[in-house]
């Protein structure tokens, strides 16, 4: 022995948060860390669908509507943040007031008269008239590229941690 005491031959006695301590206490564990990459891909495709979902949706709606379609002049009743609700009458006289609202009811106000087609199987399906999902293209399709430009990069980020 060298005349060192027991505690100067101590190992590990490195701060927790230095360079060299690679082994150190992490933010989250290994096994999360090489599930990160496949987790924000899921993510992404998860809200891919979602999007796809609502154009599909908007598709099936737009076709019920033309196979019976029938036609009339509408009074906007209320304008909210998630529906417009209109009311018109059909060709047999009853007024109807969807209780989902109107499809497609960009740029309509409170006491407007709009043309509306409308499923006379379902008078409750209600759009527009002259609108179809082609509307509903423009802001999927933004969203869906706005969430692919964070999506992305955060792969290779997490892609790049875990190789290190």
């Amino acid at each position: 022995m060298t005349g060192e005491t027991q505690s100067e031959r101590t190992v590990g006695t490195a701060e927790p948060n230095s360079a060299d301590n690679r082994s150190g206490t992490r933010w989250f564990p290994r096994g999360f860390r090489r599930l990160a990459p496949s987790l924000v891909l899921a993510v992404g495709g998860f809200f891919t669908a979602l999007g796809l979902a609502l154009l599909l949706a908007c598709h099936i709606d737009d076709r019920s509507i033309e196979q019976d379609m029938g036609t009339a002049s509408a009074e906007v009743v209320e304008k909210s943040y998630l529906r417009t609700v209109v009311r018109f009458n059909t060709d047999s006289g009853r007024v109807y007031t969807p209780p989902n609202g109107v499809l497609y009811p960009v740029g309509l106000q409170e006491g407007q008269l709009v043309s509306v087609e409308f499923d006379k199987g379902n008078p409750d399906l209600v759009r527009v008239a002259g609108r179809n999902m082609s509307v509903a293209l423009l802001p999927v399709g933004s969203a869906l590229a706005v969430l692919w430009a964070i999506v992305l990069p955060a792969y290779w980020l997490t892609r790049r941690t875990v190789r290190a």
